[in-house]
């Protein structure tokens, strides 16, 4: 897979030249006009981190501030390699293939070469990232310069598994020593923790062989070796991958225990909307993710709609509109081909009144920018009866799409999916703007999916647990309640009760394209308004910035988190 790399100097020669239409202000406008953010100490909720809810205050502000740190655009080492024949995308996207080789079904040895391969590919990314630096930080984290970051942590896991298993030297080979003073010298807690994660590895493979007394006395060693919700962030991360392994074993054997199906999970999308907004507040104002994607991707649009006088955005999951507010202020101030109309249409098939509570306070944020400004409400009950016919649109006027985060939950539907984006060609639109989730834990084979899953939420825990290290009760809750349901339903479930199915940015672009979708390039004022972004917050360092196709990946010491394109229609099938 083919990346662009851009240095600081590029991005900021480039940068200079952003014209009128970048959004080249600052924002704090929006929690001071018109009591947008409504009186003070009230909350609003946005259902956009990771597909799943993200918060906000009163005084949650981002500045505009000059690029001062450097953001290098390498490698990450995606794994996809997906043909984009019309057939096996949609397959990959929305479709289980459930069935076991013969050799599966006698319940053989299942942790396939397939599952070497994953865990070879990211020793091997980990080698390239130790001497390339991304973003000059170091693997690792915290103020304890022993201790190794999760993903050096599971890949030295992984390698040990493979050693203890393996019969081929050339496979032990491939993972050796991409840090060897790592290996040599890590502390004592680093080395609990690999001893830990390769338990769980050992447990996946003696589910694989449905071997499952052998899996149940190798998770109580989980439990033996430190695994908690209140640990390291690789402890924690055990702790709920046990849980879900639990779960798993319950479901295959008939059985209910009082770790696995025993213990209650609610649905995962589910969990994310009942999360307390104090919790939801923590995760918007501490981690960069949903912000960078709200103003990267109103830029986009803003790109795309200059000098039009009358723009519709169709907003799939507008929630609270925060994200509609920054596209209001950047056209209340254009100068040349001023704004005759913005209309929003906000599509919706649950909570009415979310959409309504949107509509009366974009409306009064309107007035006080004296911005002409309608909304609809376009409520259905399946997104199967979504018609083209159903949309007010004008010849004049130039329609985008905003998509943030909603559309990985068509996955495990996928005839919902497709019928979307159908009525989206017919509609036309100049652009379309995605943010989705940037990980690969929708394969149907358990093992692979778990390895994936491991790896990505390892990255992620460790993303939190640096950001959020002031609001520890905000981080256990939410590790507790939200992503441990989406680890529990990942692991354990199959088939449409799978409903979590994170996929990348590649998988993504091979659909689009089967339905006339062509990636259109992010301009280098979206690219700075991420940069922008992540200068406010004080785990800025850690994230990166890749540019994969012509796609925006934000991840965490070079792990992918997150995605951010840009795509318009180029053909009618």
């Amino acid at each position: 897979m083919m990346f662009t790399y851009m240095s600081q100097d590029e991005l900021v020669h480039r940068s200079a030249g952003l014209d009128q239409y970048g959004l080249l202000f600052s924002p704090e406008i929006l929690a001071e006009q018109n009591g947008f953010w409504g009186v003070e100490g009230e909350t609003c909720m946005d259902v956009d981190l990771f597909g799943h809810v993200a918060g906000f205050e009163c005084d949650s502000t981002i500045s505009a501030l000059p690029i001062s740190k450097s953001y290098s655009y390498e490698d990450f080492g995606c794994s996809d390699s997906l043909s984009p024949d019309v057939a096996e995308t949609r397959k990959v996207v929305g479709k289980d293939n459930l069935e076991r080789s013969a050799h599966e079904k006698r319940g053989g040895f299942l942790f396939r070469s397939e599952s070497f391969e994953i865990l070879k590919r990211y020793g091997s990314r980990c080698r390239k990232l130790d001497f390339q630096k991304v973003n000059d930080t170091e693997p690792r984290i915290g103020n304890d310069a022993a201790t190794l970051s999760a993903e050096t942590i599971i890949r030295l896991a992984a390698e040990r598994f493979i050693q203890s298993i393996s019969r081929s030297s050339d496979e032990i080979s491939v993972l050796s020593h991409p840090y060897p003073s790592a290996i040599l010298c890590h502390s004592a807690g680093d080395s609990e923790s690999v001893q830990l994660v390769q338990n769980l590895l050992s447990c996946v493979e003696k589910v694989g062989e449905q071997r499952y007394e052998s899996a149940r006395k190798l998770l109580e060693g989980c439990d033996r070796l430190g695994s908690s919700s209140s640990g390291s962030p690789i402890q924690r991360l055990v702790f709920y991958f046990t849980e879900a392994l639990h779960e798993r074993i319950d479901r295959e054997t008939g059985r209910v225990t009082s770790k696995g199906l025993g213990k209650k999970f609610e649905d995962p999308i589910k969990a994310w909307t009942a999360v307390n907004n104090s919790i939801l507040i923590a995760f918007h104002n501490k981690l960069p993710l949903s912000q960078i994607t709200k103003f990267a991707g109103i830029q986009a649009i803003l790109d795309h709609v200059a000098g039009t006088g009358k723009i519709h955005v169709i907003d799939f999951e507008i929630r609270t509109g925060l994200h509609i507010t920054i596209l209001m202020q950047a056209l209340a101030v254009r100068c040349e081909h001023p704004v005759e109309h913005l209309k929003v249409t906000a599509v919706g098939t649950r909570s009415k009144k979310t959409l309504e509570e949107a509509n009366r306070r974009l409306t009064s944020f309107a007035e006080s920018l004296k911005l002409k400004f309608s909304f609809s409400v376009m409520m259905v009950e399946d997104i199967l009866d979504l018609d083209p016919a159903m949309f007010e649109l004008e010849s004049e006027e130039k329609v985008a799409i905003f998509a943030a985060y909603t559309l990985t939950n068509m996955i495990v539907q996928p005839n919902r999916l497709e019928h979307l984006i159908r009525v989206i060609r017919t509609i036309s639109p100049c652009v379309m703007v995605v943010s989705e989730v940037e990980g690969n834990c929708n394969s149907p084979i358990f093992e692979d999916r778990f390895v994936e899953a491991l790896f990505f939420y390892g990255s992620y825990y460790e993303a939190i647990a640096a950001c959020l290290k002031d609001d520890e009760e905000f981080r256990t809750a939410a590790e507790s309640v939200c992503f441990g349901s989406s680890i529990r339903n990942i692991v354990a479930c199959e088939g449409e009760e799978r409903k979590i199915r994170h996929v990348s940015i590649s998988v993504w672009r091979a659909f689009f394209t089967s339905f006339g979708l062509e990636e259109v390039e992010l301009s280098m004022s979206s690219l700075y308004q991420a940069n922008l972004v992540l200068n406010n917050f004080a785990c800025g360092d850690s994230f990166t910035f890749a540019v994969d196709g012509k796609s925006l990946i934000i991840g965490w010491k070079g792990s992918p988190l997150s995605s951010l394109s840009a795509w318009k229609f180029y053909s009618v099938l």
